[in-house]
């Protein structure tokens, strides 16, 4: 087998293989002597079939097995033997295609290469991590904001007229064309007005009835109410309002903290404290991976695979097209040409994916069985009820796995950077960091 240089051009490379007729079948002999004792066929006892019938009967499948075993077995010595790692898939074609049997076997393979990656001190990089403290002023918005979730009402005097935002108690019977319908009818409902729970309109006409009053509420279903024998059909609801409340001031103390599983409000606020600073942590590591990728993206540069720059900014611009048409859900549409913004985006995700990569492998960074299956199950909560097909689902789709797979490894590279690197710690408020990330969105 002879393998000949055609193209070193940067990081693109191609090769001609020969394998010569002679490896060739020396090889399918070798295949036919291997299976001979194990071959039984009629008129002669298990493996006493001469060779010359074994290869007439078997010899143009094996030829076929022989010839592609011998290309990638030369492909893989290639890689093996030049140090190269393919950017995707070689291309491989015969060259010969009027090949038949007897003759050499002429192959052209072609790929990219991908790049060497420059080492980086990571010991010389500095980088801030903005520290946020949940104060008093942010934990007492979020017991308002709980106390606002459980309002309470409280009877209005007798005969005072329902308010927009007041909850009426009512019992209610609705009909289509004088015909009471299914679902349609309760007794006690308490219903706030102003918070369209009811069908567009039901609301508004009960405001400024009073406790013991009947009125008709003549309402239209919408055309794309989900049950069809009612969309877009008129209906009357026939209401008694039983009790006229008023929104009631909730107290913010041990009982409102019990009823969100707390011992106390104390210790309702330290959960809220908690929370919140897990909230300020997590914000502050996207600016901080933030920082860590633009200082890489600055520290390296690096030839890049011409097929892996298009593939992302096909993929940038094909992403970007939909999120401006979101009305289009397919593929139909129009072919998505990227711009030079797509490419020079595709340009510095791949270069740091590449570098990432290589510092990770370097440092021998792995996901575990365990982070992926976190990562699994924090998706499948995506699909309510669908939980198990999404598992299995990802178990058949390594493109999936991958998917889940590379944020994991991202961040625990750039972990890996932040522990070798130099970095300070700067107290900051919310307000600031809120900031800071919002400028960081809006660069994005």
């Amino acid at each position: 087998m002879q393998v000949t240089e055609t193209l070193n051009d940067g990081l693109k490379r191609g090769y001609a293989i020969t394998v010569t007729a002679a490896e060739i079948d020396d090889k399918v002999n070798e295949k036919l002597v291997e299976a001979q004792p194990d071959i039984e066929m009629k008129g002669f006892r298990k493996g006493k079939v001469p060779m010359a019938l074994l290869k007439k009967q078997f010899g143009p499948r094996i030829m076929g097995e022989v010839m592609q075993e011998t290309i990638d077995g030369a492909m893989s010595k290639h890689f093996e033997d030049s140090g190269d790692r393919p950017a995707g898939q070689p291309e491989v074609k015969m060259t010969n295609e009027d090949w038949k049997e007897g003759d050499d076997l002429e192959v052209e393979m072609s790929y990219e290469a991908l790049p060497e990656i420059p080492e980086v001190d990571l010991s010389g990089l500095e980088f801030t991590r903005l520290v946020a403290k949940a104060d008093d002023e942010s934990i007492n918005e979020a017991l308002e904001s709980l106390a606002s979730s459980t309002q309470d009402f409280a009877p209005r005097e007798e005969g005072a007229a329902a308010e927009d935002g007041d909850q009426i108690v009512i019992d209610f019977v609705g009909s289509v064309d004088g015909e009471e319908f299914e679902g349609g009818s309760a007794e006690d409902y308490p219903l706030v007005l102003g918070s369209n729970s009811f069908i567009p309109g039901f609301e508004e006409q009960l405001v400024g009835a009073k406790a013991g009053e009947e009125r008709d509420v003549n309402v239209s279903f919408p055309e794309e109410y989900g049950a069809e024998h009612l969309a877009g059909k008129d209906a009357v609801f026939a209401c008694t309002v039983k009790e006229v409340k008023a929104p009631a001031p909730v107290e913010i103390d041990d009982e409102l903290a019990k009823k969100f599983g707390a011992d106390d409000l104390e210790g309702l606020k330290a959960r809220i404290a908690e929370q919140l600073e897990g909230e300020y942590v997590s914000a502050a590591r996207s600016l901080m991976k933030r920082e860590v990728l633009d200082k890489l993206d600055d520290a390296v540069s690096f030839e890049l695979p011409p097929s892996l720059v298009e593939a992302e900014a096909n993929q940038i611009a094909h992403q970007l097209w939909h999120e401006e048409n979101p009305d289009v859900e397919g593929h139909d549409h129009p072919e998505i040409t990227p711009t030079d913004e797509h490419k020079s985006l595709a340009e510095r995700r791949v270069r740091l994916g590449l570098l990432l990569a290589h510092l990770g492998e370097k440092a021998e960074i792995t996901v575990t069985d365990a982070e992926m299956s976190q990562a699994v199950m924090a998706q499948a909560r995506n699909y309510p009820g669908q939980e198990r097909q999404f598992f299995e689902f990802v178990q058949q789709n390594p493109q999936m796995q991958q998917q889940l797979r590379a944020p994991i490894f991202e961040d625990k590279v750039v972990d890996y950077i932040a522990e070798l690197a130099k970095v300070e710690e700067r107290e900051v408020t919310k307000d600031e960091l809120k900031a800071a990330v919002e400028e960081m969105d809006a660069e994005e």
